[in-house]
This record gives C-alpha cells, structure tokens and sequence, in this order.
C-alpha cells in the first residue's frame, strides 16, 4: 500500500528537557491534520518523522513538509534492507539521477545509529561509494561535492540526496495563542509567520474601510490570511468595519484642529492604530489569544518611531509582540518571498492606513496629547459596533490540501 517514505529531522524540540513528548506530540499532531484527507502514515521515532505514503499522495506530503513548522529538513527516501548490496544499489539510483542532471562529483555522508551493524560510518560510505567511483559515474569531492548521498542506519536503512530545507522553529500550538493585526503590506504576514516559527497559533485581525479600501483590497487581505494558515495549520480573519471610525477621527481633526501647538491631523494615523489596537485587545480577550501581534519595525515608517509606538502601545490591554523589530526592509523582503507572500503583498491595492495618512505625520508624540486626543474621540461605543459587526472567515491547510491534492 505504501510504497514511498519520507524522512524529516526535527529541529529545537530535540533540545526541550522533561517536556520534550509534548512538542513531539504536536508536530505529529499537525503533520496528521494536514494529511487528513490523503492515505498516509505518520510516525516519529529517535528524532526522526517518517511518513509512509501511496504514490499519489507525494504532492500533498511534499506541501505539507514544505510547509510543517518543526523540522529542519525532510526528503523522499530509497528504504533498503540492511546490507551494503542495497545500499549500494541505492546509492547508485542516486548518482545516476543526478549524473543526468549535470552532477560530476559527490560525497557520501552516513549516520549509523543503529549501533549492531558490522561496518563502522566511514567504512560503510566507503563501501557504498564503491561502485559509483569505480564505474566513473561521477569523481568524489568531499569538500564540494555537486551531490551528497546520505545514509541513515536506523531501525531501517534510508538513503536520500534530495534534501529540503524545512521551516525549523517550534509545532504550532505549543506556545499560546496571537492575535495579528494583518494588512495588505509585507510586514504584518512576516510577523505573523515568524511567530508561528515560535510555537504560536496565530488568528487575524484585519480593518476595512469601504468604500474607501476597495473589495480587491480585502480579498489580496484574505489572501494573505490563506498563504499563512499553510504554515500555522488554520487561521480565523476577523474582517472589522471601520469606516465609521475614521470619519470620527476626520471630524475630531476637524473640531479640534490644534492641540499644544501640534496640529491634530498629524495625530491622525497614530489616533486609526491606537483605535485599532483597542479593538484588537476587546477580540483577543473574546478568543482568548494572549497577545497582539504587529509587523512594525523600528524607524521604518513616522508610525513607527519608538516614541510613536509607545503611543499605540498605550492603547493595548494585551501584551504587544513586534517580531520585525530589529528587521530592515531587505530582511522582511526575503522572508516574505520564502513563504510565498511577497507577490500578493505587492498588488496596488491599499489599506485604510495609507488612504487617510496625513500630510505630515507627527514623528515623536507624547502619550500626554495623544491620549488626550483619544479621549476626546469617545470611541467607545464605535469600537464595540466596529467589532460586533465583524466578519469571520476561516483558512486551513487540511483544506487546501484536499482541494489542491486529492
């Protein structure tokens, strides 16, 4: 039934002390959730995964470790008997694979942790590599090789040279629940992503200004929301409506134009975030997630000056997490191409933020006028209709899976 098996080595968790079956435990956890809908069988032994799979699922395994926080690598495997003739027929597959693929030279790397075999790990590389060196099929470079051929000696013998990168980080699920406040931008789907890297389930929150953001708009938000559910297993966006809430912000810059000398539309995008950051604390409190999540950087945008942010971190009644922090814009740009998000990031389609930012954005408020500001907005009410009106949508790889791969 099963005549395909893939390997994963795992990542952090092998450090994790007493605990360590939780963490194991989740990533099982997740890996079966993906796979749900496919014939697969998922097993994790001595710090190795190994699904075990019919041919037709290898497109939904491969997304899945392509996508399984967890790991640091996986690849698909020859499974051989425990003697070197298969392994060095194994090996062999390999190197004539990669020889048709414009390879010259190879190593072999063996970890021998099954201890009862005869052959030591050099002794065994040397004996595998035997016939591939002496029928010339390639020249062997230890240094660096165009192919590298590893064996594993296990409670069964698995040889592999097509070795992925996995996401690396902690199971999603092992540390809480996030809330994040996710734009249409680069940074917010970053953010989110890496802290899912960190053991966090992750749901969105996402402020929509119709008519002035447009339905393309929300759906590249929603989008977005589907890239990063494939990496934190499901994710909820909670669509608030905001238009109401910007007009009083407008009609408040209005009334008040001057506040100690500052005009008060340059308060105008810190007043939007510190609206946004309390209703993002009444729906974290109401899906008890534990914090909020935000994709700013330091000094990126006039939003994003310490002085700033300490301002729209006033607003919060949760924890604030920043994982960009210390990120510059080349650093989130990489990131966000690596987890597919970057293309749909780009799209002309702007978020309520951009379409009413002032002309001149005060650089370094003090909490005292903005606050003041705030207050004076008596958005109370606002905040909680924003909120009970919202929209929920739901994202999931078990169900991108079976749409995509069954």
């Amino acid at each position: 039934m099963f005549q395909v098996t893939y390997l994963a080595r795992l990542g952090e968790l092998t450090l994790k002390g007493g605990n360590i079956k939780e963490f194991e435990n989740r990533l099982v956890h997740n890996t079966r959730v993906y796979l749900e809908s496919v014939k697969a069988r998922v097993q994790l032994r001595a710090g190795r995964m190994y699904i075990d799979c019919p041919e037709e699922s290898c497109a939904a395994v491969e997304f899945t470790l392509s996508h399984l926080i967890g790991i640091t690598g996986w690849a698909r495997t020859h499974v051989c008997e425990k003697n070197v003739e298969s392994i060095k027929e194994a090996v062999m597959i390999e190197a004539l694979k990669a020889k048709q693929e414009g390879a010259k030279t190879f190593k072999i790397e063996t970890r021998r942790a099954e201890k009862s075999f005869p052959l030591s790990s050099y002794e065994l590389s040397c004996e595998a590599a035997g016939d591939v060196f002496d029928q010339k099929i390639l020249s062997v470079d230890v240094h660096n090789p165009d192919l590298t051929i590893r064996i594993e000696m296990r409670e069964r013998c698995f040889v592999y040279s097509d070795a992925q990168k996995g996401c690396r980080g902690l199971p999603v699920g092992t540390s809480g629940k996030g809330l994040l406040l996710l734009s249409g931008g680069l940074d917010s789907p970053v953010a989110g992503y890496r802290m899912m890297r960190r053991g966090m389930k992750v749901e969105c929150i996402y402020f929509h200004a119709y008519p002035y953001t447009s339905s393309e708009a929300q759906k590249k938000v929603e989008d977005l929301a589907q890239i990063i559910s494939s990496y934190g297993i499901e994710t909820h966006i909670n669509i608030i409506p905001f238009t109401e809430v910007q007009m009083a912000i407008r009609k408040l810059t209005k009334d008040v134009p001057v506040i100690n000398d500052f005009s008060t539309e340059s308060f105008s995008t810190l007043l939007l975030r510190m609206c946004m950051m309390k209703t993002a604390s009444i729906l974290a409190h109401h899906i008890h997630a534990q914090c909020l999540i935000t994709g700013e950087s330091l000094g990126q945008v006039a939003s994003q000056t310490i002085e700033n942010m300490a301002v729209t971190e006033y607003a919060c009644t949760l924890p604030l997490i920043r994982p960009l922090i210390g990120l510059d814009k080349e650093e989130i740009i990489e990131t966000a191409k690596f987890i597919g998000t970057y293309d749909t990031s780009i799209l002309p389609y702007e978020d309520c933020c951009v379409l009413f930012s002032p002309k001149h954005p005060v650089l370094k408020a003090s909490i005292e006028n903005a606050s003041s500001l705030f207050d004076q907005l008596n958005a109370d009410a606002l905040l909680q209709e924003a909120f009970e009106k919202r929209e929920i949508k739901t994202f999931s790889a078990k169900k991108y899976v079976e749409e995509h791969y069954t």
